[in-house]
């Protein structure tokens, strides 16, 4: 039997932790004996895992300690192929996978632009990483990017051919996620009389979700809906104390980190993507699964490949709180009459396994 190994630090609360959880799973369930690698086993997404998946600790804190011990796993282990995603893991997994002097074929993912997030590095750690991507990403068997504009960041930053990367759009549609989506909730807002405007994600600057606040405020001078954020991060504060400047504690609520987002998502009039950026944009496919409208930004680079240049969900400039808000009216004023699920289904969890079969030459 074939063996897969998915390394990625722990199941923390991201969407390249859900990602790498959903093809865990997706794998296991076509009979591929698939080990997800952690450093830890910890975060919330760990009670998601198949029983059919086998849980590996590390038992580092963190990735620059656990080049060792994955060297080890995979020098007694001899995966198949590994998988890892976000590119300091990557860089650490090539490293071990050298010390290892196994012939794992190793294959890289991808997850952001690197070209935004490397501005947050700073001139020296930024110089660094790029410099250590530029040797890492020529070694693996194979490099897989979430969307076409994080191949194409890759390609700019890096110096990598276009021809050597593969777009494999994230697994999120599932019957699983749907049947979660029918689950009840209990909330005054929830089939309330007013409209309900969703935002789900960690509490980042990333994220921006100061200018879907300034948006909303800038909606209720128009109209009487509430804005519910999921997500918990380091924002948290500062996103307060703006609700409360702008007047609009009872109709804004932060209800931090939820097991269940496709609930509430279902119930929502609109679910609304702020972020500056984004690798892919699962939450907005997430959505869309269940049936609810999306309006996003119009940031690198995943929204515009998942609306198709707006063809299924308004899309408007980042970091433009009024035509954020305009486009949050006209989505709630004239829903759309598109069956948004059916682009969500292109964006299936089979879909996408089937495609990572492909890469690992199954």
């Amino acid at each position: 039997m074939k063996k897969i190994a998915l390394y990625i630090p722990s199941m923390g609360g991201g969407g390249a932790e859900r990602v790498m959880l959903a093809l865990a799973n997706g794998l296991a369930e076509k009979g591929i004996q698939v080990d997800l690698v952690l450093n830890r086993v910890d975060g919330p997404y760990i009670k998601d895992a198949s029983p059919k998946v086998n849980i590996v600790n590390l038992g580092t804190s963190r990735v620059l300690n656990s080049i060792i011990p994955l060297s080890k796993y995979l020098h007694k282990e001899k995966p198949d192929a590994i998988l890892s995603a976000m590119n300091y893991v990557n860089i650490a997994t090539i490293l071990a996978q050298l010390i290892s002097g196994s012939d794992t074929k190793v294959i890289l993912s991808e997850h952001s632009i690197f070209t935004e997030s490397k501005k947050n590095l700073g001139k020296v750690k930024g110089y660094i990483i790029t410099s250590l991507m530029r040797w890492a990403y020529k070694k693996p068997h194979a490099i897989v990017a979430v969307s076409n504009g994080v191949a194409d960041s890759l390609v700019n930053e890096i110096n990598i051919e276009r021809s050597k990367i593969t777009t494999i759009y994230n697994p999120i549609f599932s019957e699983e996620l749907v049947k979660r989506s029918k689950e009840s909730l209990s909330h005054p807002w929830v089939n309330g009389s007013l409209p309900l405007i969703l935002g789900v994600g960690r509490l980042t600057f990333q994220k921006d979700f100061k200018t879907l606040i300034h948006a909303f405020k800038k909606v209720r001078e128009k109209k009487d809906y509430n804005l519910i954020i999921l997500g918990e991060g380091q924002q948290r504060p500062d996103l307060e104390q703006l609700i409360e400047s702008l007047d609009l504690n009872d109709n804004v609520k932060l209800l931090g980190f939820v097991d269940n987002p496709y609930a509430w998502m279902s119930h929502a009039n609109l679910f609304v993507l702020s972020s500056i950026d984004e690798g892919f944009g699962n939450v907005i496919v997430e959505a869309m699964a269940c049936g609810t409208p999306v309006v996003s930004t119009d940031c690198p680079s995943g929204p515009s490949e998942i609306l198709e240049e707006g063809l299924w969900g308004e899309l408007v400039p980042p970091r433009n709180s009024d035509q954020l808000a305009k486009a949050i009216i006209n989505s709630v004023e004239n829903p759309t009459q598109k069956d948004i699920t059916t682009r969500a289904k292109f964006f299936s969890v089979d879909k996408a396994v089937n495609r990572y079969f492909d890469i690992f030459q199954l």
